[in-house]
Parts: C-alpha cells; structure tokens; sequence
C-alpha cells in the first residue's frame, strides 16, 4: 500500500513528505523532533518541526485516527477549544515493506503545557482551583455543543495561561461522539467520568510527591462535579421574573456575559394572568469577549485576556476628547456615535488604541525575555505590574514606568528561575 496523505491545508503535505514516515514514531531522529513537554498517552506521541510549524504526530490505528481526525475539525467548526487536526498519513511501512500504524496529525498548541509538566514544580491549591474551573469551562461547552467526550481527563486537556486564569483545551477526542444534544444521562456519564480520572491522576502525582499536602485527590476530583453543575445551572435555567422588570433579563444576560458566553436567541413568555415573564436563554459558547475584542480591534486573545483588553481598551477611550460622552464602552454592547457631531466611531478609537497604546507596549519588551508569552499575556501582565506599582507608590505610575520596571527587575528574573541549571 502507498503511502497517503490527507490534509487540510494544501501546504502540509509537501513539508510533511520530508519527515521519516518509513520508521516508527519511538525511532524518529533527534534532527526531526522539537523538544516540548509531552502529556501522558496511551499511544506514542511525537512533536516535529514542519516547516514553520510544530505538529504533534500521534501513532494510532486507521479507523480511530480518521474518526478523531473528523470529530476535530468539527469542533473547530463550531468554535470549541481543541487542538487543530492537520492530517492523517496512512499507507506507512518500514524498509522491509512491513506496515506501520497510521498517524494523525495536530498542529501543536502554542504555549500550552500538559498538566504533568505544570505539576513538576508542587502547584499551590489555589492554581489547581483555577485549573478546575477551566476544565468546567471546558467540558460544559462540549456538552452544549453536542459532544460527548467519554474520557475527560487532565492528561486529555492541555492547558494555556490566560489573564492569571488558565484556558483549557481538548486535545484527544479519540472516544468523543457528537451529537444534536446530549441527554442528562450522558452529560452525567461524562461527569462521573471527570471525576474518577482526575482523582486517579491526583493520587497518581499524590504518589509521586509532585501533590501539595494540602490537597486532597477524592475531595479535588469531586470539585470538577459542583463547578461544572453550578456553570450548567446558570447557563440554561429558567427565570420567571415579574411584568414590566425588563431590567432583570438584561441583569442575566449581563451576567452571562461575565461568565464569557453569549446569548444567540431569547424565549420570552407571559403568564396567563400578566404577573410575570418567563425567561429561556439559549446560550451559545464561551468567547463572549474574545469576539468582542476581535470585532473592535482585530486582536485575538483568550476569555479573560480580552476581558482585560476591553477594560483598558475602555478606561482610555474615556481620556478621549473625541470620545462622546454618555456613548456605550466595549463593555456595554458598543454602537456607533449618535449625536455627538464630533465624535469618533468605537471602532476608529480602538484601532487607534492598538496603533498607538497596544502595540508599542508589547514591543517594548524585548523578544528575547517574553519566553512562551504572546501579545495579550505580555499585555496582561503589565497592566498588573502597574496596578501593583501604583498601590505601593499610592498613585498611577504610568503605563511606561511599568514597562520599564518589569523589563528591567522582573523577566529577568523570572527567566531566570526558568532557565534549566548549567552542567556540572
């Protein structure tokens, strides 16, 4: 059989043709490999260099590499955090003629961690809480979508930082199945499932003594249960509110919004005696802010990260003379200037906000010391160096006092503390 190569982009298969597909994954050559940390898998895993890229190259039969190849690019399609499918190469044999597994491919997630390697150094508790909520995050937007993941686990999950929080993403839907909509009896089968693997691999790092002391793998696991029902719980109740307290509806979708996810339709129904109003929200997934912060200003960052955006984004729109008084901020479902006969369109300031606030910050810190960080995390951090700069001086420092601080006193030595130690 020859060998075949399917992917999305016509790009990949030119520059996947040069790696050594006639060996099997546990033999590649160092020339080929990229250093990363890797997660553990039942199957053998691989990062590589193509081209530009870096994809992680994952050794499975042929059905199971196709099927989660498809069930990939269908949660790209409907927007759900996952690792990005690239392709599948079958038709592999040795130099002998013997056949190889088949592999699938997936773009390599730019700074991500697997939850081992962030483990490696003990977590404080408070850190595996936030890992806890992304996960919930994570997991509960699957299941509005339709998908059933069947093993939802940590070491199925990578995850990336955002804004002091973390973002989690799918990267093996290997037992997923996707569905129109998921019954209670299957969003509770997934449930139960989180719970039993993450406090497996608690006990696991419990036994390994890369847990805290204080944390308690049973009582960590069953966490991922209350956050994920009290997310669900508020995302799909229904209100019943009194006649004529409009304002409430707007209060919930309000807080929805916080919470990262978008309202796409309403049902609004009165009750027979015109006393009240029931409320149906029908919520679609998280990324409330990032599309708003893409929509404004063509910057793309994760939840919290655009959250924070926006915040500045608003606080400097404000210290505008051609910014209308009384005109909604990003934060308030931004529309164009009405009768303010000088005022400038939210889009022109925001853009106006990247060109001259945004992007001559983030250059100020030099490539070299930003490690892993993109734009919106170098951005982020920042913001909260200068908030911590100017609680101790009791006044704003400014945001290039702050740059000029933590470029000078705090990457270096947080890379420091990073770099590995030199060979004796």
């Amino acid at each position: 059989m020859a060998l075949h190569i399917s992917a999305t982009n016509p790009e990949h298969p030119a520059l996947l043709l040069e790696l050594p597909w006639q060996l099997p994954l546990e033999e590649w050559p160092e020339e080929y490999l990229v250093p990363l940390p890797r997660g553990i898998s039942r199957h053998v895993v691989r990062y590589a260099r193509a081209g530009d890229e870096v994809i992680a190259v994952k050794e499975l039969a042929e059905r199971p590499a196709l099927r989660e190849y498809e069930l990939l690019r269908d949660l790209d399609r409907l927007g759900i955090p996952a690792v990005d499918a690239l392709g599948v190469v079958t038709g592999r044999a040795d130099t002998d003629g013997e056949p190889l597994e088949p592999v699938l491919i997936t773009r390599h997630l730019g700074g991500s961690m697997p939850y081992r390697s962030m483990f490696e150094t003990t977590m404080r508790p408070a850190t595996m809480h936030r890992l806890m909520d992304a996960l919930a995050v994570l997991l509960v937007r699957l299941h509005l979508a339709g998908f059933a993941w069947g093993d939802c686990s940590l070491s199925n999950t990578l995850f990336r930082r955002d804004a002091g929080a973390y973002a989690a993403y799918l990267v093996d839907a290997e037992t997923g199945e996707l569905h129109a909509r998921l019954s209670d009896g299957q969003r509770d089968y997934d449930l139960d499932l989180a719970r039993v693997n993450i406090s497996g691999e608690l006990l696991d790092l419990e036994a390994s003594g890369a847990l805290h002391p204080s944390v308690d793998p049973i009582d960590f696991g069953t966490e991922i249960c209350a956050r994920y029902q009290g997310l669900w719980k508020e995302l799909t109740r229904t209100s019943v509110y009194p006649a004529g307290k409009y304002h409430y509806i707007e209060r919930r979708i309000r807080r929805l919004n916080d919470l990262g996810f978008d309202v796409a339709e309403m049902q609004i129904d009165h009750s027979s005696n015109g006393d009240t109003v029931t409320f149906v929200p029908k919520v679609v997934d998280a990324g409330h802010h990032q599309r708003q912060l893409l929509r404004l200003t063509g910057l793309d960052a994760e939840e919290n990260q655009a959250r924070r955006l926006l915040n500045d984004l608003e606080s400097w729109m404000a210290t505008q003379d051609d910014y209308a008084p009384g005109e909604p901020l990003p934060s308030s479902r931004l529309r164009s200037s009405g009768g303010h006969p000088h005022a400038a369109r939210p889009e022109v300031l925001a853009h106006r906000w990247v060109r001259e606030v945004f992007r001559p910050t983030v250059r100020a810190v030099p490539p070299e010391l930003r490690g892993g960080m993109d734009p919106a995390e170098i951005y982020h951090q920042l913001l909260e160096h200068r908030w911590y700069l100017s609680e101790r001086a009791q006044h704003d420092i400014g945001l290039d006092t702050a740059v000029k601080d933590y470029v000078d006193n705090i990457l270096p030595r947080a890379r420091k503390t990073l770099e590995p130690p030199a060979p004796e």
